[in-house]
């Protein structure tokens, strides 16, 4: 009797169960389909809608080439840094990250010192002397002597590690959040924060980061822009839209995205190039006129 019973419970609920999961399949794709009508395809769409001159009185910047210098196409560029005439940079990918020294002119690399296969090389600062590296996942940073290159120390962090740059008090960090950290520069330890936002909405995936004059110019990850922020508040005080400076590419594979910014205070020079970038630019920003997004 027991069997006979347990048969014919199973029976009833194998149709029972396959009709409960067709209707949670159907339902997800309904939902996947909504969704994919009412969300942007990327967000670089978003930041597109989200700055459009008519929703927002923040300023958008275009640009306009001032000079165009040779980047090594194999560099998957996470950190950029000039100063007395040279470009420090770090690159990233596994079994490829380093650190290097680079001639500006030419794209020399003058200097080099690669990171162990564990690693992913990102964001890159210099401080005083020394050259301060995050790595992606790892939590461990590198500290190297800019002249020589030789390592001096390691600090770890958490959460991830993406750009860095400094203000002449503290280490700003992103991490691909909303969020930037500002960090003693002696014991790498946090001293406050600042949530990222533009008209109320909360801007992550804050990547290769620049303190030029007073701001803080932040790439936004897997997007043409580089948003302008208030190093007090967090507020977006401008943006600044690279579409179409690499142009076409020709024959050579597709290069990655914009990445990498760097400012020459001796001569107000700013510099911008991306990863596996076969060219690094000097740029200068032009405000764009309301109502138009196009360079």
């Amino acid at each position: 009797m027991f069997t006979n019973k347990k048969s014919r419970f199973i029976r009833l609920l194998i149709p029972a169960l396959t009709i409960s999961a067709a209707i949670l399949f159907f339902s997800q794709k309904i939902g996947e389909a909504t969704d994919a009508k009412s969300q942007p395809a990327s967000y670089a769409d978003f930041l597109s809608t989200l700055i459009h001159p008519g929703l927002t009185d923040t300023p958008v910047y275009g640009y306009r080439v001032v000079k165009t210098y040779p980047h090594d196409p194999n560099a998957f560029t996470q950190g950029l840094v000039f100063d007395q005439g040279l470009l420090y940079e770090s690159t990233g990918l596994r079994g490829r990250s380093s650190v290097r020294q680079v001639e500006l002119e030419t794209g020399r690399v003058q200097n080099v010192v690669h990171l162990p296969p564990r690693y992913f090389g990102e964001g890159l600062t210099l401080w005083q002397d020394k050259l301060i590296q995050l790595t992606w996942q790892s939590g461990l940073g590198f500290v190297y002597d800019r002249r020589n290159f030789r390592k001096l120390g390691e600090f770890k962090y958490r959460p991830e590690g993406w750009g860095i740059t400094h203000n002449g008090t503290f280490f700003i960090v992103s991490d691909g959040t909303s969020t930037l950290r500002f960090w003693d520069p002696e014991t790498f330890a946090e001293v406050k924060r600042i949530k990222v936002h533009h008209d109320g909405v909360a801007i992550t995936q804050l990547n290769e980061l620049e303190f030029v004059k007073g701001e803080i110019y932040a790439n936004i990850w897997k997007t043409d822009y580089i948003a302008r922020i208030s190093p007090e508040t967090g507020e977006v005080l401008g943006w600044v839209d690279l579409k179409n400076l690499l142009g076409p590419t020709g024959s050579t594979p597709r290069p990655d995205v914009l990445n990498g910014i760097a400012h020459d205070p001796s001569l107000d020079r700013l510099f911008v190039t991306g990863k596996l970038w076969p060219t690094l630019f000097e740029i200068q920003l032009i405000p764009m006129k309301r109502g138009n997004t196009d360079n």
